[in-house]
């Protein structure tokens, strides 16, 4: 895919900040935890915390494919930031654009894409993760409102997020029918970050189970109409499987660079080891399979901002860009050989973080379900 000048500017602008700013920290975000607050400031002053959002709103403006780009090149500097950040784009800002109110846009909208305030999307529970239909978390009408009571598990940002975007049932007799998306201020009393969880990797993302103990939700804060929160959930997926897609290619790009670099300087029996047919050869291939992926997520990014659906162009694009991803570390891994295998030279740590590329936004296994039920309906 040939990029426009705006394209290429993005890209170029994001590739700076993240090689600067991001790449040199990486390591420390992750030992911390976490990343100080002046990081997320810079990343929106920068127009990635709304970057598809109109400028009334401070949104950047920009479209899908540049979207990828800066997700690449964020990635690349850092996965678990990437993370944060596509959540924040495609789930927290785009679902509030498409489904909320004028007022919950102007109450929430600024803050976030300012990077004053994190989203989380509350949607997965320890009993329902691909199978979004089975939630158990409950909201009960009351006066003036409903109560919000049940947990939920795997919700990135929760101990960090200002406004937490949360799906429970309202009629438990409608099934998927009867789910509903809620707004949910974090501050608010029965807010409780349970626990954050300790993982394979991208440590400086927190991942938290969260509970939420009789909280009382104004029916203002209702997202969409009772009833319409499955689809409200659902609708998100295009943009959030290009995301994470996006994230893999920046990973595994920056992988591959370890390797490559290593590999020219790396000399063995006379030669540099990339002269060696089979370290040579596999780095190719490598880059082959990478420039697909690259070029299948851009492809799905382009379909979005024509208008036409996408959804199985971006699970396509999930599935191959996640999978070809943790190809390309093990490969850079191998490549370095034991040298791969320590921490300071920075492979083990994106290949903990890409694993993760496999499982969220819907699994490896769910894309080709749903890439399965299309083939079977043409």
């Amino acid at each position: 895919m040939i990029l426009n000048e705006t394209q290429t500017a993005v890209r170029d602008m994001v590739r700076a900040f993240a090689q600067q700013e991001l790449k040199p920290n990486s390591q420390a975000y992750e030992a911390a935890g976490g990343y100080p607050k002046e990081i997320f400031k810079a990343i929106a002053d920068l127009g990635l915390m709304g970057m598809t959002a109109p400028e009334e709103f401070g949104g950047a403006a920009v479209d899908y494919v540049s979207y990828a780009l800066a997700l690449m090149e964020l990635a690349a500097g850092d996965g678990a930031l990437s993370t944060i950040v596509s959540i924040q784009n495609s789930l927290i800002v785009s679902g509030l654009l498409k489904d909320g109110t004028k007022a919950q846009q102007a109450r929430f909208l600024p803050d976030l894409i300012a990077g004053k305030m994190i989203g989380a999307f509350a949607l997965t529970e320890t009993d329902a993760g691909s199978d979004a239909s089975a939630l158990r978390c409950r909201a009960v009408k009351v006066e003036g409102g409903y109560k919000l009571s049940g947990s939920k598990q795997f919700i990135t940002s929760g101990k960090i997020a200002g406004l937490a975007v949360v799906y429970a049932v309202t009629n438990p007799a409608a099934g998927k029918r009867g789910i509903s998306g809620f707004l949910v201020p974090t501050d608010k009393p029965g807010f409780i970050v349970e626990k954050v969880e300790h993982k394979l990797g991208q440590g400086a993302s927190d991942t938290c189970a969260l509970r939420f103990d009789d909280l009382f939700i104004e029916e203002d804060l209702r997202l969409g109409a009772e009833g319409a929160g499955y689809k409200i959930a659902l609708s998100n997926l295009e943009a959030g499987r290009i995301g994470i897609a996006a994230q893999s290619i920046g990973m595994a790009q920056a992988a591959l660079d370890i390797a490559v670099q290593y590999a020219q300087e790396r000399k063995s029996f006379g030669k540099a080891i990339i002269d060696h047919q089979a370290v040579g050869f596999r780095l190719a291939d490598l880059a082959t399979k990478l420039e697909a992926a690259r070029q299948l997520v851009l492809s799905a990014a382009s379909l979005k901002d024509a208008g036409e659906p996408a959804l199985i162009q971006a699970s396509m694009a999930k599935l191959f860009a996640s999978e070809t991803a943790e190809a390309v570390c093990s490969g850079a891994i191998q490549t370095l050989g034991g040298y791969g295998y320590l921490e300071e030279f920075g492979l083990a740590k994106i290949y903990r973080d890409v694993r993760v590329c496999q499982i969220y936004e819907g699994t490896s296994d769910i894309q080709r379900l749903v890439i399965t039920r299309s083939l079977a309906s043409v």
